[in-house]
């Protein structure tokens, strides 16, 4: 009996450029209530589209941020960027729900970084996000401390991590 090698079945994961285009699949993505509430600290009405619009033309518009489009076997998957607060590099990413635990976000976090070498570069998540914790710490963040801040997404106070790549 011969046995034919196993495809690799993973997703290819890329970045690019976001482009205008891209923002009504953004847009769709953070409308996504399980997803809000994972992310915990997102806008605070996720329906306006007139703010996300304006809050992205602002981010693309910004020579301090850096933003990319995730995509997978060629369809949009989420964003990933780096942007200037208090003087310090933070990132941020979102991944659509259909793409969480296939490994996407850690590869894109992976390619990411490769690209932005700026450190030290800081981070945060909700305690109860353990999937971006995870996806954090594989890339070599470390907590370096907590904080309790209001989340949109869940109308109340949430304690988050504070985390730092050097």
């Amino acid at each position: 009996m011969t046995t034919q090698p196993v495809a690799d079945s993973r997703p290819e994961v890329t970045l690019r450029r976001v482009r205008g285009t891209d923002l009504e699949a953004f847009f769709q993505m953070e409308r996504d209530p399980e997803a809000c509430w994972m992310a915990a600290f997102t806008a605070k009405d996720p329906s306006d589209r007139v703010l996300f619009d304006a809050r992205w033309a602002l981010l693309l518009d910004d020579p301090q941020v850096t933003a990319r489009t995730i995509c997978v076997d060629g369809l949009i998957a989420g964003s990933v960027m780096t942007y200037i607060e208090d003087g310090e590099t933070e990132i941020t990413y979102w991944i659509a729900r259909e793409y969480w635990g296939a490994g996407v976000a850690s590869t894109a976090l992976t390619l990411f970084l490769a690209e932005v070498t700026d450190r030290p570069v800081n981070a945060r998540t909700a305690k109860d996000n353990a999937g971006s914790l995870a996806v954090l710490s594989r890339q070599g963040f470390e907590i370096v401390g907590e904080n309790k801040d209001f989340a949109n997404a869940r109308g109340i106070m949430v304690e988050e991590y504070l985390l730092r790549l050097s």
